[in-house]
């Protein structure tokens, strides 16, 4: 693998912005109450930082006073770069990369953990169907990298991702329209429409619609969504939010091209492998959500939450998957599948907060009950091609021809046709303490009862499925510790030591992975150390450092005294650096930025393709993200991106390497009138020939080439 680095001036200049007018406000006098208030703050429209949450601890905290990375992805940076996907925002998120998702599903990876498909939230509730999620009803994207499992449950091994919705209130009124225009027939509209009817009652409508093509080979997209909610105030200290989402997206899948020679084939980005009709490979996502929040602040500094979401999802995708080329026969293997998934979520979130004080030291206590219900169908089938086997040999040089194909039940040793119910009931307490106005202490503890039930449709003596028809049972007891010490040397800066834990049940992030094997084994716990820092290098300006170590342990094994993977062991190991920025610079400068180092090894393996010491696949040792943003008049402003990233294995066989790039993007803004502005967003600035990413070493995604976005958006 080559040792390519992030190139020193980029990394000046980040390390210059960083330190830019820190003297004189670092000196101001401490003041580290903690807050009262149950609002999230909210940055100005055109401001990029936010500076409080709850995504880290359930309560209304500074980002500057969490002993953990949090990076907010706000309104304001999602338009400016027309940000449309979970793989937009992953870019700009230190410590967060992105795989191959089979072109059907977000694929992140968190600090060198890949399986994180289900660590998606929204509100604060899981959603973990595995599709490409979309931003039109998204106020900001909360990233948490680390373990979370304190305040999330199961999973969130080495992160999470949590959609803040845009949901009815009782401020000002909103009435705007997003119409976007691209390359690649990039169609896409969006309305924004709420108001208060009255003191009781408030509404808004968010609503999408999406027309659009790809740079990739007969690249369809077709998207829409709406979500109407209601906001009831029946006193002035309850509030009442019911809402409801209904989510369709329809497109091909693109697995990407395989390598040749430890590298990806050099083709155009539009090559295909396998049958190019996008009628032969779609992705399809139908959802239905019903949502509801009520809150109620009894007063002294007691405040009641509770949030109900139930999820029906309807999940389907078929795709085509290359082979390693056989360079001499001058073929590639293809084979296909497909997978049909029907989920139905059920979850009920309670929160009690309320302030204590013991003598001098301050508390803020956290007490919660989750309560889940998960019920899962699955249905995967093997496609067996004209020869009657689950592969065929296509010509090299025409790759993409008419390929019929007939899907069989049983035609696979992967297939399935089976249904899961997991049954999940967590409690958890969390104390925010201050010691003293320098020093603050969150503890915090959550236990979880996570049941899962497997039972299998398929009867024995089906071709190539396990003969076993048994049903499959598991239950585990996790307990999900977090500790984090801070220390406040002045008003603008936090020092912080943490340490956490996430477990990861064997049934896997989807809940299908049980078998007979590991139905009895220990979850998987990831353990993560963690110390850091945050100052305030202007009033409006946040800069934060990360150095941490996570643990991947209870890895299964092959055992040699029994030939099965009963054994288990301390497995992988991310060792990482985190650098983030985000604000203002200037009144007209505005920027946001993060750089991550990640050094992510297994140290033993059940694989056979992968060695005990090996790089874990789609990790980069170095990523950079900046943005900039400067408004030259109160009218015309411009954008520069830049977005550097190491080269990587495509997989833990470190046989197949992606190429390290450094892509260029920009946009021009003008404000037409208080109601109208217009920007052009360019993606890959330069034209850059590269590779985003791959699920394995021969299915690997091409960059886009240079790509035009023109949006206007109104305000009415």
């Amino acid at each position: 693998m080559q040792n390519t680095n992030i190139p020193r001036a980029t990394t000046l200049t980040l390390a210059l912005q960083l330190a830019f007018a820190a003297t004189a406000y670092a000196a101001e006098p401490v003041d580290t109450t903690l807050p009262s208030v149950t609002v999230t703050g909210q940055a100005a429209q055109d401001d990029y930082l936010v500076k409080r949450t709850s995504a880290g601890t359930k309560t209304d905290t500074a980002i500057r006073d969490l002993p953990q990375t949090v990076t907010v992805i706000n309104q304001a940076l999602i338009k400016d770069l027309s940000m449309q996907s979970m793989a937009d925002v992953a870019r700009y998120v230190p410590g967060i990369g992105m795989a191959n998702g089979e072109g059907n599903r977000d694929a992140p990876i968190f600090r060198g953990s890949s399986n994180a498909s289900g660590d998606f939230y929204i509100d604060g509730v899981r959603d973990d169907v595995e599709y490409y999620r979309d931003l039109y009803n998204v106020e900001q994207v909360e990233a948490l990298t680390g373990p979370n499992a304190m305040i999330f449950g199961r999973g969130g091994s080495g992160g999470v991702i949590n959609r803040v919705t845009k949901q009815a209130n009782f401020g000002a009124p909103v009435r705007s329209a997003d119409v976007t225009l691209g390359s690649y027939k990039n169609r896409r509209l969006t309305v924004d429409v709420g108001q208060a009817i009255n003191d009781t009652v408030a509404l808004r409508v968010t609503g999408l619609v999406e027309d659009s093509e790809g740079y990739q080979r007969n690249a369809t997209l077709k998207r829409s969504g709406i979500n109407p909610t209601v906001a009831i105030r029946p006193s002035k200290d309850t509030n009442i939010v019911l809402g409801f989402e209904h989510f369709e997206d329809k497109r091909a899948a693109d697995r990407g091209v395989p390598s040749l020679n430890g590298v990806p084939m050099d083709l155009p980005v539009d090559a295909f492998f396998g049958d190019a009709s996008p009628d032969s490979r779609p992705t399809r996502l139908n959802s239905n959500a019903f949502s509801a929040a009520i809150d109620h602040d009894f007063g002294g500094g007691v405040h009641l939450s509770n949030k109900t979401r139930y999820t029906d999802y309807d999940k389907f995708y078929q795709n085509y998957n290359a082979g390693a080329v056989n360079v001499k026969a001058g073929t590639v293997p293809i084979s296909a599948y497909n997978n049909h998934q029907w989920r139905k979520n059920l979850f009920n979130q309670t929160d009690l907060t309320f302030d204590l004080d013991t003598g001098s030291v301050k508390h803020k206590i956290l007490t919660g009950l989750e309560l889940g219900k998960q019920d899962t169908d699955y249905l995967r089938m093997t496609g067996l091609f004209s020869n009657n086997t689950a592969s065929i040999n296509v010509p090299l040089a025409s790759p993409d021809g008419s390929l019929p194909v007939n899907y069989v039940l049983g035609g696979g040793s992967a297939d399935r046709d089976g249904n899961s119910t997991a049954k999940i009931a967590g409690v958890y307490i969390q104390d925010q303490i201050e010691l003293t106005p320098q020093w603050q202490l969150i503890a915090g503890l959550r236990y979880d009862s996570f049941k899962l039930d497997y039972h299998n449709n398929v009867a024995a003596g089906l071709r190539a499925i396990p003969a076993s028809a048994a049903d499959l049972s598991s239950k585990d007891n996790l307990v999900s510790p977090r500790l984090g010490l801070m220390y406040k040397p002045m008003q603008a800066a936090t020092i912080y030591a943490n340490y956490s834990v996430a477990s990861f049940p064997r049934g896997g992030d989807q809940l299908s992975s049980l078998t007979s094997i590991n139905q009895g084994l220990k979850p998987e716990k990831f353990i993560n150390y963690e110390i850091g820092g945050k100052l305030e290098v202007a009033p409006d300006l946040l800069a934060t450092l990360a150095v941490y170590r996570l643990n991947r342990n209870n890895v299964a094994v092959v055992n040699p005294a029994t030939g099965i993977a009963d054994r288990l062991v301390d497995g992988q190991r991310t060792n990482g650096v985190e650098i983030g920025i985000n604000g203002k610079i200037t009144k007209a400068w505005s920027i946001n930025g993060g750089y991550a180092h990640q050094d992510a090894k297994l140290l033993e393996t059940a694989s056979t393709t992968a060695l005990n010491g090996a790089i874990v696949g789609m990790v980069p040792k170095n990523t950079l993200s900046l943005w900039n943003r400067y408004d030259f008049t109160q009218a015309v402003g411009a954008g520069l991106g830049l977005i550097r990233r190491d080269d990587m294995f495509a997989s833990t066989s470190n046989t197949v390497v992606l190429p390290s790039y450094t892509r260029v993007d920009a946009a021009l803004f003008y404000t037409i009138n208080a109601n109208y502005k217009l920007q052009v967003n360019v993606e890959n600035l330069t034209d850059k020939k590269y590779y985003l990413y791959a699920n394995g070493d021969n299915n690997i995604t091409p960059g886009s080439p240079r790509a035009y976005r023109v949006s206007l958006h109104a305000n009415f």
